[in-house]
């Protein structure tokens, strides 16, 4: 998925050498192989499915795992909170035209997709599946792989920056609202319950890392490694305990082969619209090639780091079905945006310089330097 550090110069430039090591690793990762690179995060998640599907967590070892996950949520969205600048993400809107542009697509083009897939149900899809692929629409966008493949674009990188932080914050309060209106209420839907779970999992701790950052946001930053095995670690936990509860119910019985081939199929779909709406709705609104790439990457992309762990807070012993789409998604769009950025890089129209390195005003998320933000 960066942090703004004070202090001396040296300690600013020494922060701008790591991000730039951090950055230039993430997009190495990204294009290799360049036309198909696999996250190493989602062969994690995958074999943390596979664990669950063997061993999972039953009658005691399940209760533990849930408290277990309640508390890793609760520190995941402290430390985001800590490690958002919102001054910084906010210093960004000078460019407030591409910003509500980034917007649009994340919380209201994708949102209005997602609603049209209730037409395939139950032909193509369960009813569950629908709306954990209604769920994946309504997340924010990511931070780290908008940056890195708008960097291999040679688009505009700061816009990236501010528009995947903005998105981010947006979040924290947007995709539960979203979530509260559009998600069905009842069996693996959404409810009040859900929404003080929300207050109190992740917008209470969100806050309580804002309000503590000027205190704690220099060590956040300075053990940024550490901290993000925490953060990897969390999410592998709530995918645990998730698809730990659809083996015991036995809600994996309803995902054919049939089922899933039609999800991959009406993602594919999904990404494909927005990749487009993205690229010629920006030439639409007269922006400029730079802009225009960082508009395309962080408004066609969505976030697994925060939507993991929001899905498992909205959806309890469902979410299994419901994070499942997310986690295809998500690999999928890294294959694709990797092919595309790597296309536009040689555009004719590209400038040949080296690819711009971001500035210390927009670093958050800092504490891992997976794509997967």
């Amino acid at each position: 998925m960066e942090e703004g550090l004070p202090g001396s110069a040296a300690t600013v430039l020494t922060a701008r050498a790591d991000h730039r090591r951090s950055t230039w690793s993430t997009v190495k990762r990204l294009q290799w192989p360049s036309w198909m690179p696999i996250d190493p995060y989602i062969v994690l998640l995958l074999g943390t499915v596979g664990l669950a599907a063997l061993l999972p967590a039953r009658g005691t070892a399940a209760d533990v795992a849930s408290g277990a996950t309640t508390a890793a949520i609760a520190l995941l969205f402290f430390l985001y909170g800590v490690r958002l600048s919102t001054r910084e993400a906010l210093g960004g809107l000078r460019h407030w035209r591409l910003h509500v542009t980034v917007l649009a697509c994340t919380f209201v083009a994708f949102p209005l997709l997602g609603l049209t897939t209730g037409v395939l149900v139950p032909g193509l899809l369960t009813h569950q599946l629908q709306q954990g692929l209604l769920f994946l629409t309504l997340v924010p966008s990511t931070i780290q792989s908008s940056i890195a493949f708008t960097s291999i674009a040679r688009g505009n990188v700061p816009a990236a920056i501010c528009a995947g932080s903005f998105s981010s914050l947006v979040g924290i309060v947007v995709t539960p609202l979203l979530a509260a209106a559009l998600l069905v209420s009842g069996s693996g839907g959404f409810s009040t319950d859900a929404l003080v779970k929300i207050v109190l999992q992740l917008l209470v701790p969100f806050l309580a890392g804002q309000l503590l950052r000027p205190r704690i946001g220099g060590f956040v930053a300075r053990h940024r490694r550490v901290l993000g095995r925490v953060d990897r670690g969390s999410i592998l936990l709530v995918v645990y305990t998730a698809f730990s509860a659809g083996m015991v119910q036995g809600i994996w019985h309803q995902v054919s082969p049939a089922r899933l081939g039609g999800l991959l199929a009406v993602e594919a779909v999904l990404l494909a619209v927005m990749l487009l709406l993205t690229w010629y709705g920006a030439k639409a609104l007269r922006f400029g090639r730079e802009d225009r790439i960082a508009i395309q990457f962080a408004g066609s992309k969505k976030s697994l780091a925060a939507g993991l762990p929001m899905a498992g807070v909205l959806f309890g012993a469902h979410a299994s079905l419901a994070v499942l789409p997310l986690m295809l998604f998500h690999q999928m769009q890294l294959m694709v945006c990797a092919v595309i950025a790597k296309r536009r890089a040689h555009d004719p129209e590209a400038e040949p310089a080296a690819a711009p390195v971001p500035s210390e005003t927009a670093r958050p998320g800092a504490g891992t330097a997976s794509p997967s933000r």
